[in-house]
C-alpha cells in the first residue's frame, strides 16, 4: 500500500502539491475563531460537588457574587494608608461605578489589610456575558480607568482577579507562542543544517510544515466548535511544537531512507518511491500510536484535556498524511544535487560511524547493555515516588511579574491566606421549605471545629429561607494541598452533620481544585491503561508478534517513570517548588509513551528488516543501530530541542512541560531505542517475534513482505543491492 502511495505522489507531484495548498487555504479561511478559557471551574463536568455548589449559589443567592476582578490599592511610598488615602480609594471606587464598562455590574468597597497598607475594591461582572473574552476586555478598560483616576495622587492601583488573569494570560500566551515559535524554527534550521549541510534541506521542511499547520489548525477549530469543547490558549503553544517537531521527525524518517537508497544507486524518483514504501508502515504505525494516545484524552473528565486530545490527534494525523504525500511530492521534484547542495556527502555512506560502534557493542554484550540502561531508568524512576501536584493553573500559565499575579501574591501575603477566595458551604432543604434555624446554627458550629478553618462568617439565608450560606475562611493558601485537605475535612463534617432532609454542598476555589485532583486521579486510571493497551495493539499488528509489544511497552513505561523522576528532582528537590502542575504527568505519559513508541517502532522495524535478510538476532540488532541509529538520534535531538523551546515562554507550566517532555524524548531516543530495546530484542532472539516468523530470512522465490507491504518483485533487487553495499 505504501509503495503504491509513493509511486502515485512521485508520478503526480504537481497535482499533489496543488491539492494540499488549496485544501490548506480553504480550511484556514473557513475555520471559526475560538475563545480561550482558563477558568479552572470550567474544566469540570456538572457532576462534581464544587460545580453543583456554584449552580446553587447562582440560583439561591443571585445578588451574591464571587469577584471577577479585584482592585488593590496602596501608597506609592509603601507606607500605611492615611484617612485621606482611604477617602481617595472611596472616591475612585465610586467613580468606577459611574463608568459604563460592558459586563461590569458594580464596584464595591472591600476590606483593608491588617497592617493598614492595602485596600481592596471588588468588581462584579455579568456571569451570563460572552464569557472570559468579554471579561478580559472589561479588565483592560478597568485598568485604564484606574490609572486615570489615581493619576496625581499618592495611591497606586493594580487590577487582579480572574478577569485580569485572562487578560494577562492572553498577552503572555502571545509572547510565549512567539518565543516558542522562534526557538522551534531556530533549533530545526540549525539541526537540519548540521545533519544535511544544506540550506534548502533546512528551510524547506519548515515551509511544508507551515502548510500543514494551516490545515491542522483550521480542522482543530472546526472540530472543537462542532463538539462544543472548551479551548485554552496554552494548547496553541503545544501545537506549534507538536506540528513542527513531529513533522520534522517524519521528514527525517523519510529523508534518511531516501538518502540511503540514493547511496545504493537508485535514481531519485525510484529512491523516493522505495523510501515511502519502506518507511511508510513505520511512520504510519508511529503516528497511529501517537494519535491513539492523544485520542485517549477524550475519555478525560477534565475539559481542558478533553479538548486537547482531539486537537493533538488531528495535528499528528494531518502531519502523517503530509509525510506520505506532500513531502515526497515536493522532494521528488528537486534533483538531489540541488536538494543537498553544497554538500556531496549524501552520495557516500560513512564508514566506521559511532552508531556502527554502538551496534557492535550491543551485538557483543546485549545483557550488559540492557542491565545498565535499565538501571539508569530505574534509578530515576524511584525519585518519582515523591511527586506532588500543584493546582494553580492561572499563575502557572503566565510569568509571576504579570499584574494579576502580583495582585494575587500581595493579597495572599497581606490578608488572611484564604480571605480572598473563601470556601463556601451551602445547606438547603430538598423540598424548598424553610430551614430549621436552630439546626443551621448547630451545623455552623460543627464547621468551626474543622482543623484548618480560620473563621466562619455569620450565616446568610436566601429569600425563602430554604438555603443557608456559610463563608469559611481557611488558614491556608487556597491553591495549596493543605487547603484542599481542609476542604475534604469540611465536606466530611458537612455531609455527616446536615440535618435530615437537608443537603450540604461545599464549593469555592479550593473545592474546585480538590475536584480537579479527583478528576485527574480518575483519568490516571482510565486514560493511561486505554492508551497503553491500544498502543500495544498497534505494535502487535505491525510486528505480527505477541511477545515484542509487552517488553516494548514496558520499556516506554519505565521511560515515563524515569522522566517523571527527573522532573521531580529538578523542580521539587532542586528548585524547591511545592509541586508540579497537576496535568503534567498526563502530558508526560502521552508524549513520552507515544513518541517513545515512535522511536522503538523505527528501530524494531529496521531490526526486523535486517533479520529478514538472513542475519541472526544479535547481528540484526547491530545493523539496525548502524542504519537506523542516525535517524533516531537526529529525530530525537530535534524533537527534544523543539519541546525544550517551551521553556522560553517564561511560565511555570511551559517550563515544566518543556523540560519533562524533552528529557523524556532524550530517554526514549538515546536510552530506550538506542540501547534498551535492541539489546533486549537481541537477547530474546527469535522468540521476540512469536507466534509469527516476521524476522525469518526470506530466500529467493519466497514471498517477501517488508515494512510497507511491498511485493517481492519490486523489492528484491533493492535488498540485494543494499546488502552488497554495506
Amino acid at each position: 500500500m505504501f509503495h503504491r502511495i509513493g509511486r502515485t505522489v512521485v508520478r503526480h507531484p504537481v497535482w499533489t502539491i496543488v491539492a494540499w495548498v488549496v485544501a490548506a487555504v480553504v480550511i484556514a479561511m473557513t475555520a471559526p475563531t475560538l475563545a480561550s478559557n482558563s477558568d479552572e471551574s470550567s474544566f469540570l463536568p456538572k457532576s462534581y460537588e464544587s460545580i453543583q455548589a456554584m449552580t446553587l449559589q447562582q440560583k439561591a443567592f443571585p445578588a451574591a457574587f464571587t469577584p471577577a476582578a479585584e482592585a488593590l490599592f496602596q501608597r506609592t511610598d509603601g507606607q500605611a494608608l492615611t484617612s485621606a488615602d482611604k477617602a481617595t480609594i472611596a472616591t475612585v471606587t465610586t467613580a468606577l461605578n459611574k463608568e459604563t464598562i460592558k459586563d461590569v455590574q458594580g464596584v464595591f468597597q472591600g476590606a483593608y489589610s491588617a497592617d493598614g497598607k492595602y485596600g481592596l475594591s471588588l468588581v462584579k461582572m455579568d456571569e451570563k456575558s460572552n464569557g472570559q473574552p468579554s471579561q478580559a476586555d472589561a479588565a483592560k478598560a478597568l485598568r485604564a480607568d484606574l490609572a486615570t483616576l489615581t493619576k496625581g495622587t499618592d495611591i497606586n492601583a493594580k487590577l487582579g482577579g480572574s478577569a485580569a488573569q485572562v487578560l494577562d494570560q492572553q498577552d503572555a500566551s502571545k509572547r510565549g507562542q512567539s518565543l516558542i515559535g522562534i526557538g522551534t524554527f531556530v533549533i530545526i534550521i540549525v539541526a537540519m543544517v548540521l545533519i544535511f549541510r544544506s540550506p534548502l534541506m533546512a528551510i524547506l521542511p519548515l515551509v511544508l510544515i507551515g502548510v500543514v499547520a494551516m490545515a491542522a489548525n483550521g480542522l482543530i477549530a472546526d472540530i472543537t466548535k462542532l463538539l462544543g469543547l472548551s479551548s485554552n490558549s496554552s494548547v496553541s503553544g503545544i501545537l506549534i511544537v507538536v506540528l513542527f517537531g513531529v513533522g520534522t521527525d517524519y521528514i527525517l524518517f523519510l529523508m534518511f531512507r531516501y538518502r540511503e537508497r540514493l547511496r545504493a544507486g537508485d535514481d531519485s524518483k525510484e529512491a523516493m518511491i522505495t523510501a515511502v514504501g519502506r518507511v511508510g508502515e513505520a511512520i504510519a504505525s508511529a503516528a497511529g500510536a501517537v494519535i491513539i494516545a492523544f485520542l485517549a484524552l477524550s475519555l478525560s473528565s477534565v475539559s481542558f484535556l478533553k479538548q486537547m486530545g482531539p486537537a493533538l490527534a488531528i495535528s499528528v494525523g494531518v502531519t502523517l498524511i503530509a509525510g506520505l504525500t506532500l513531502v515526497p511530492a515536493v522532494f521528488s521534484l528537486i534533483p538531489p544535487r540541488v536538494l543537498f547542495w553544497p554538500s556531496k556527502k549524501w552520495q557516500i555512506e560513512p564508514q566506521g560511524s559511532a552508531f556502527a560502534k554502538v551496534g557492535r557493542g550491543v551485538q557483543r554484550r546485549p545483557a550488559l547493555v540492557a542491565v545498565v540502561s535499565g538501571l539508569l531508568m530505574v534509578a530515576l524512576a524511584l525519585v518519582a515516588t515523591s511527586y506532588k501536584a500543584s493546582f494553580d493553573f492561572a499563575s502557572s500559565s503566565m510569568p509571576k511579574t504579570k499584574e494579576s499575579m502580583v495582585v494575587q501574591d500581595t493579597i495572599t501575603k497581606a490578608f488572611s491566606a484564604g480571605a480572598a477566595q473563601p470556601t463556601q458551604v451551602y445547606l438547603s432543604t430538598e423540598n424548598g421549605t424553610p430551614l430549621d434555624k436552630a439546626a443551621v446554627t448547630a451545623f455552623g458550629q460543627k464547621l468551626r471545629t474543622v482543623a484548618g478553618v480560620n473563621t466562619v462568617a455569620p450565616v446568610q439565608y436566601n429569600k425563602d429561607g430554604s438555603t443557608a450560606s456559610f463563608s469559611v475562611i481557611l488558614k491556608f493558601d487556597p491553591q495549596s494541598s493543605a487547603a484542599m485537605n481542609t476542604v475534604d475535612s469540611i465536606r466530611g463534617v458537612a455531609h455527616a452533620n446536615a440535618p435530615n432532609g437537608d443537603k450540604a454542598l461545599v464549593g469555592g476555589v479550593s473545592a474546585v481544585y480538590k475536584d480537579i485532583n479527583k478528576a485527574i486521579n480518575h483519568d490516571y486510571l482510565v486514560v493511561f491503561p486505554v492508551a497503553g493497551l491500544l498502543i500495544m495493539l498497534i505494535l502487535g499488528l505491525m510486528l505480527r508478534s505477541v511477545v515484542a509489544p509487552w517488553y516494548l511497552m514496558a520499556s516506554v513505561g519505565l521511560g515515563f517513570a524515569a522522566t517523571l523522576g527527573a522532573t521531580v528532582l529538578i523542580f521539587q528537590h532542586i528548585q524547591n517548588q511545592s509541586g508540579l502542575m497537576f496535568m503534567l504527568p498526563v502530558f508526560m505519559y502521552l508524549f513520552v509513551v507515544a513518541i517513545g513508541t515512535d522511536y522503538n517502532i523505527l528501530m524494531i522495524s529496521r531490526l526486523r528488516e535486517e533479520a529478514r535478510e538472513g542475519r541472526e538476532p544479535r547481528e540484526a540488532a547491530s545493523q539496525a543501530l548502524r542504519h537506523a541509529g542516525p535517524t533516531v538520534a537526529a529525530a530525537g535531538a530535534i524533537l527534544a530541542g523543539t519541546f525544550a523551546s517551551m521553556m522560553l515562554a517564561g511560565n511555570t507550566l511551559f517550563s515544566e512541560m518543556g523540560f519533562s517532555i524533552s528529557f523524556g524524548i532524550v530517554i526514549a531516543a538515546f536510552v530506550m531505542a538506542m540501547f534498551f530495546t535492541p539489546s533486549l530484542t537481541a537477547l530474546i532472539g527469535h522468540a521476540a517475534w512469536w507466534p509469527g516468523r516476521a524476522d525469518r530470512h526470506v530466500g529467493s522465490g519466497e514471498s517477501l513482505v517488508v515494512a510497507g507491504n511491498v511485493p517481492a518483485a519490486l523489492e528484491e533487487s533493492d535488498d540485494v543491492d543494499s546488502a552488497s553495499r554495506r
